[in-house]
């Protein structure tokens, strides 16, 4: 077996705008683990919250359809 480190594969710059996509993609995927990792943090120094004061999954769920309901269409 060699020694030698595999060569790193060739890489295609993106142009500006991908760039800038890519970008904000991974601040808004930034944002969402740092609150993740507070609630986390929370739970740990404090424990866990108690059911009374948290929202009832279907709550939850229909909030969520109806939030999904009312955004423009979308072209995947």
């Amino acid at each position: 077996m060699s020694q030698q480190p595999a060569p790193a594969p060739a890489r295609q710059p993106l142009d500006e705008h991908a760039a800038e996509s890519v970008r904000a993609y991974a601040a808004a995927e930034r944002a969402k683990t740092d609150v993740l990792a507070s609630v986390l943090e929370d739970i740990a120094a404090n424990g866990y919250p108690s059911p009374e004061t948290g929202v009832p999954w279907e709550t939850a769920r229909d909030a969520h359809l109806a939030r999904l309901a009312d955004e423009q269409p979308r072209v995947a």
